[in-house]
């Protein structure tokens, strides 16, 4: 590693001083293929994770007892892959077979009560391989007034999770979200269909290898040029 700041930075942001790293990435989006505008072309970064969390996990109460982040893990034993604790916030990863269990645990059980669901949000790692694809849930206890959230990946080959609609009516327009723009399969979903790209779109446009420009746009029967033929930047 040698990108100390960054690691300083998630040591004292209340996460872990060891970070994990899954790769690089070059200019601001990372794209390839098209060209990247934004001033950022030639920046290298490497893609650093946060690395786990041990127990206690805390906060620790005023006499020094585990706090609340641990009676949440303790609530959801056995079905804990790892758990981030960065800038203070907590997230529990949990293998996709488990997450209809987890999340119905956390909704059910009266020592955790997560009532809300903010939503399903999609995000995509190339290089995190066989976990390219990630989908993040985050909820809220209002019983306790508490936030966590819950992370579940799966590979770009086989994109599928199982759908939480029936335990959080409000992930049903957040993961045909997820889906128009990522890509992933919510298996058991009532109607997963585009939810605002038109139903024949090519692709999925908020994955990293999606092109910046180029795109034919099928209303006017023109196309959009890359984003470095658009204008002369000389």
């Amino acid at each position: 590693m040698t990108e100390e700041p960054q690691n300083k930075e998630l040591a004292e942001a209340g996460g872990p001083a060891a970070v994990e790293s899954i790769g690089q990435r070059a200019g601001m989006f990372g794209v390839k293929g098209s060209g990247d505008t934004s001033g950022f072309g030639g920046l290298v970064q490497p893609t650093l994770y946060p690395g786990p969390a041990q127990r206690p996990f805390g906060p620790s109460t005023s006499s020094g007892e585990s706090g609340w982040f641990d009676i949440v893990a303790d609530g959801l034993d056995g079905l804990i892959e790892r758990v981030v604790i960065h800038r203070g916030e907590i997230t529990f990863h949990v293998h996709r077979d488990h997450l209809v269990e987890a999340m119905q645990r956390l909704r059910d059980e009266p020592s955790l009560r997560f009532e809300f669901s903010a939503g399903v949000s999609g995000v995509h790692y190339p290089d995190d391989t066989g976990r390219e694809l990630h989908a993040v849930y985050s909820l809220v206890s209002m019983t306790w007034n508490r936030r966590i959230r819950v992370e579940v990946s799966c590979p770009d080959s086989d994109p599928h999770l199982p759908s939480t609609v029936a335990l959080y009516p409000t992930h049903d327009w957040h993961e045909r979200e997820v889906w128009d723009f990522f890509g992933v399969i919510f298996d058991g979903h009532p109607a997963l269909v585009r939810i605002q790209m038109p139903d024949d779109w090519p692709g999925h446009p908020q994955r990293k290898d999606y092109p910046l420009g180029g795109i034919p746009v099928e209303y006017k029967g023109a196309t959009v040029p890359p984003p470095d033929q658009r204008r002369s930047y000389n």
